[in-house]
């Protein structure tokens, strides 16, 4: 039976990163899988009005992503991206059309503010936005609890990371 799971996590927190670590691990163990960077899916400009983050385009294109794999043999889906509500769990969950896992990545915040200055060293602009944004996504995550598991994901190697998250797919 195929099935999904969402790395989620504030910004900076390793998701995509972990999530193609996963991707590499389930090729080596011939498991048929697919990848998919939820940002990608919601970039366009101009965002809708009262819809900033392009979450009707995001679900709607997740949504034929998501049969496309699933259609080709996929068994798993592993999504990387952010959901701040149950109701948004529930509308990726109904647009994959799979039984849904969500694990969220924890990461110091200290640590997560070092890896975005490294990422945005020559986008001043996007480094201040992303920091502003990771202290107050991470609390919106965690009083949302939308996940089913947390995984720290501070200093361990990614692929221990994604080991880990692995377990819950």
């Amino acid at each position: 039976m195929s099935s999904a799971l969402l790395i989620t996590g504030t910004v900076g927190s390793g998701k995509t990163t972990v999530a193609e670590a996963l991707g590499d691990q389930l090729a080596e163990r011939r498991v048929p899988h697919a990848v998919i960077d939820v940002d990608w899916l919601r970039r366009g400009w101009p965002s809708p009005p009262g819809d900033p983050f392009n979450a009707a385009m995001t679900l709607r294109n997740l949504r034929a992503v998501a049969r496309n794999f699933l259609e080709a043999g996929a068994d798993r889906l592993i999504l990387a991206g952010v959901i701040e509500s149950r109701a948004e769990r529930d509308a990726y969950r109904e647009a994959v059309g799979v039984p849904l896992t969500v694990c969220r990545l924890q990461v110091d915040l200290a640590l997560v503010r070092r890896r975005l200055t490294r990422r945005h060293e020559n986008d001043p602009a996007g480094l201040g936005w992303h920091l502003r944004r990771s202290g107050e996504l991470d609390g919106i995550l965690r009083t949302a609890a939308v996940e089913d598991v947390v995984v720290d994901a501070g200093e361990l190697p990614v692929s221990a990371v994604a080991a880990e998250v692995g377990r819950h797919l």
